[in-house]
C-alpha cells in the first residue's frame, strides 16, 4: 500500500471538532475529539473514537458518561486549550466555565450546541476505542455554524 496516498485520502474525510467532557466521581476533564458520528436513530446513539491508554480514556470508561460540546468557528483559541496537554496545575478548564447538567459531565458555557451521552459500549479498535453513547440530553444554545477540521490547518488521522 502507498502509505502517503493512504494518509492523504484518510485526511480527506470531513471531521468536526468537539470538546468532549468527562467525569469520574468529583473529577472533571475535557479533551478534543474529531472522530465522532451518529450511529443509530432509535435509540439515538453516537460513536466517538478515543485514543487508548490516555487519562481521558480512563475517565470516560470509569465515569460512563460524556458531553459533546460544539464550538463556534470563532472559538478556535478555546478549542486549542483542550488540544494541548493538561497544565501542570491540573486545571484543564482554566478560565473556560462549564455547567453540570443531566449526566454530570461538564458542558462548556461557551458551547453553541451540546449532547450528553451515557456510555452503552466500548469497542477495542486498535490504538483507539470506539465509544458508543446513548444521547440522553441535547440543547441548542446559539445557532452558529460549528468549528470543523477544515477551518484549521490541523489534521488527525491517516
Amino acid at each position: 500500500m502507498d502509505e502517503n496516498a493512504k494518509r492523504v485520502v484518510l485526511r480527506l474525510i470531513p471531521y468536526g471538532l468537539y470538546v468532549i467532557g468527562v467525569k469520574d466521581d468529583d473529577a472533571f476533564h475535557a479533551f478534543t475529539g474529531s472522530w465522532f458520528s451518529q450511529c443509530s436513530m432509535k435509540p439515538p446513539r453516537v460513536m466517538l473514537g478515543v485514543r487508548e491508554g490516555t487519562h481521558s480514556s480512563k475517565l470516560l470508561k470509569k465515569g460512563k458518561v460524556f458531553s459533546v460540546n460544539f464550538l463556534a468557528k470563532t472559538d478556535k483559541k478555546i478549542f486549542e486549550r483542550f488540544f494541548k496537554p493538561a497544565p501542570a496545575d491540573g486545571n484543564r478548564f482554566g478560565e473556560v466555565t462549564y455547567s453540570v447538567k443531566k449526566t454530570g459531565a461538564p458542558v462548556l458555557d461557551i458551547a453553541t450546541h451540546y449532547l450528553e451521552c451515557e456510555v452503552s459500549r466500548v469497542v477495542d479498535a486498535g490504538d483507539h476505542s470506539v465509544v458508543i453513547g446513548e444521547v440522553v440530553g441535547a440543547e441548542v444554545l446559539r445557532d452558529e455554524p460549528p468549528l470543523t477540521m477544515s477551518d484549521t490547518n490541523w489534521h488527525y488521522g491517516g
